[in-house]
């Protein structure tokens, strides 16, 4: 199956689990694929990259035109100055500190704060019983766009992603603003998101295979 055909598939699940694939920005996920791939996908269309590791984002950035790239995996503070005023979208802000850094070198910086809803250690993101203070900092400092999660590793992911919807919902009323973007979706659970109101869909596999060794 090529790009094309996989993206066309991707846009007939979305229909059925009643989005609307114009609606629904796709992000493709191209971790651990070369610039070659990068460039198939852009002439498909997708013109919005994600990779979760910052030194290979910006060896991509060198080699490719024609992208919007966002950063999805955890940030630390030691990678701000090589992040901030680079990406379009970080969607992986999490901390104070780690916003406090972003805010330093680019206040205007459009930024998702992640909330780790499924509740598994093993995952970043800000626990969600303080995830609205946190969010309430984040919109201070930057330019807060709205919200992103992980679903959970098994089991049936509506309940965290309805909470996530949820969380946005209650910050828009705080702080009387739009925060349009709900971040939410994988490959493997990315109808489940749809359903909960995903506006955002992060993915690799679904439109490229299997990522290479």
């Amino acid at each position: 199956m090529t790009i094309e055909e996989n993206l066309r598939t991707v846009r007939q699940r979305i229909e059925r689990a009643g989005g609307n694939p114009s609606e629904i920005k796709i992000v493709a996920v191209t971790k651990g694929f070369g610039p070659e791939i990068c460039r198939q996908a852009i002439a498909t269309g997708l013109k919005t990259l994600g990779e979760n590791r910052v030194q290979e984002a910006l060896q991509k950035m060198d080699a490719v035109d024609g992208a919007e790239w966002h950063l999805l995996g955890h940030l630390q503070t030691n990678k701000v100055r090589h992040t901030a005023g680079r990406f379009t979208l970080i969607q992986s802000v999490d901390s104070s500190r780690i916003a406090e850094a972003i805010a330093a070198i680019d206040a205007a910086q459009p930024v998702l704060v992640e909330v780790n809803v499924a509740r598994e250690t093993q995952k970043t993101g800000v626990d969600p019983t303080r995830a609205a203070s946190m969010i309430d900092k984040v919109a201070e400092m930057l330019d807060l766009r709205g919200l992103m999660a992980m679903g959970p590793t098994s089991g049936d992911p509506t309940m965290a992603f309805t909470e996530l919807r949820t969380l946005r919902d209650d910050a828009e009323q705080r702080l009387g603003k739009a925060l349009p973007i709900l971040s939410m979706g994988m490959s493997g659970d990315f109808e489940a998101a749809v359903k909960a109101g995903s506006t955002m869909l992060r993915l690799g596999e679904a439109l490229f295979g299997p990522r290479p060794a």
